[in-house]
């Protein structure tokens, strides 16, 4: 699969890219400016908060992809990925929003204004497949050059679209009341009752395989990783590193959904529509580490975050896990001493902040002997040259040293060692 943009120039290419661009923006606004203006009931959404928050969070996300990809495209024209950014993820997100805009406006803001909005709200039903099908696995399968990882990919990207077609097709056409839209519940317009009972085993059947499409798409992510080397890796390593934080945002929103207090069973609280939202926005860090990676921007810096979110990461849920074991246990020692006092949580908190430098330094040497371990080991061998230094006194042992450590830690095609002469 390639996207051909080689018989336009690049200021045409630009052109067209800011056109997209001014085009998805004005959209968004106005999708944006509907939604503010439509009752807090209508459309809620079953993920998230309503209101302003959710708009803000749409934009952020809707908005990211074609900003980003509206900067590789102005940058490098011909890049391939910057116009799947932009042409392909910005439309999937852009095209339904205008539809559910026009179903808003004629079926909340002012009924029967405009003709067919019940038919626009319809025709969205399975809208979202074409932002979860562009993005998990047509974004994830021509990173970070546009091209397929080999010939015997070709497969995948014709299985897909097949699939996210009669996904979005067999949705309106199968189910007798909207889910989705600004008025769920209504009456489904383009449903066939006779076809209703018919498509439920064909839909489940390409529902199930969307998830493999995608765990295909993963594949191929880790075996063109396996034989990539130098700017390549780095760039797969940003894409991995953002997909990573944002898998495990998201299963933090899921377990907060699904473990959520008993008196919020019929209703989501509101740190919990909070978290959900963020977990909307982290997903805005996906086309942000694809810019970085493409416009090679610090992009050898991807190690050093990685190492930082693994360090901290660990370090936060052993203190997490370690306060609430210090909280418990010393309630139910201190409890009949002290009653309902706060000895407990003080001591615990005391304990932590004491725990904090030594662990995280162990947690450090951790993560660096386990993932980093060729500069895990530079970094020992310098110590060791350091250690020798001090005591070593012969100029020609310590030079023949010193060559060594600089081979065995940086591992150049060549070491050269000049001496001044003394006076």
């Amino acid at each position: 699969m390639n996207l051909r943009v080689s018989t336009w120039s690049d200021p045409a290419l630009r052109r067209l890219g800011w056109s997209l661009w001014v085009f998805q923006a004005l959209a968004l606004l106005v999708v944006a400016g509907l939604g503010l203006a439509a009752p807090a009931s209508a459309g809620d959404s079953s993920w998230g908060s309503s209101g302003f928050l959710a708009d803000a969070s749409f934009l952020l996300l809707s908005f990211s992809f074609p900003c980003v990809g509206m900067l590789i495209v102005h940058r490098q024209p011909r890049n391939r990925v910057g116009w799947l950014l932009l042409a392909a993820v910005g439309s999937a997100n852009t095209l339904p929003g205008l539809v559910d805009g026009y179903a808003l406006y004629g079926l909340v803001l002012s009924p029967g204004a405009v003709p067919g909005a019940d038919v626009a709200a319809a025709t969205i039903e399975g809208s979202w497949v074409w932002v979860i099908g562009t993005i998990a696995v047509f974004l994830i399968l021509l990173f970070p050059d546009g091209r397929l990882p080999s010939p015997r990919w070709r497969w995948l990207p014709w299985v897909a679209g097949s699939v996210m077609t009669l996904i979005a097709v067999i949705i309106p056409l199968g189910t007798a009341e909207l889910t989705e839209g600004p008025v769920p519940g209504l009456d489904n317009p383009l449903a066939v009752p006779s076809l209703e009972e018919a498509l439920v085993a064909p839909l489940g059947a390409v529902l199930a395989l969307l998830p493999v499409c995608i765990a295909a798409a993963a594949v191929s992510l880790i075996l063109r990783f396996r034989r990539s080397r130098g700017v390549v890796r780095q760039q797969l390593k940003w894409l991995a590193g953002a997909g990573a934080i944002v898998a495990f945002c998201y299963l933090l929103g899921m377990a907060g959904t699904f473990l959520k207090p008993a008196p919020f069973e019929g209703e989501d609280p509101a740190w919990l529509l909070v978290v959900q939202d963020l977990v909307l926005v982290s997903f805005a860090l996906i086309p942000v580490a694809i810019g970085m990676a493409i416009l090679r921007h610090r992009l050898y810096d991807i190690d050093r975050v990685i190492n930082r979110t693994l360090v901290y990461g660990s370090l936060t849920v052993l203190l997490v896990a370690t306060y609430l074991v210090l909280v418990l246990g010393l309630r139910v020692l201190l409890g009949p001493l002290t009653g309902q006092s706060d000895l407990a949580v003080a001591a615990s908190t005391l304990a932590v902040a004491a725990l904090f430098r030594p662990l995280r330094s162990r947690v450090q040497s951790l993560v660096d002997r386990r993932f980093y371990r060729s500069r895990y080991d530079a970094a020992l061998t310098v110590e060791s040259f350091a250690t020798r230094l001090r005591e070593e006194l012969d100029l020609e042992t310590l030079g023949t040293d010193l060559r060594g450590t600089v081979t065995t830690t940086m591992q150049p095609a060549h070491v050269t060692l000049w001496l001044r002469g003394g006076r």
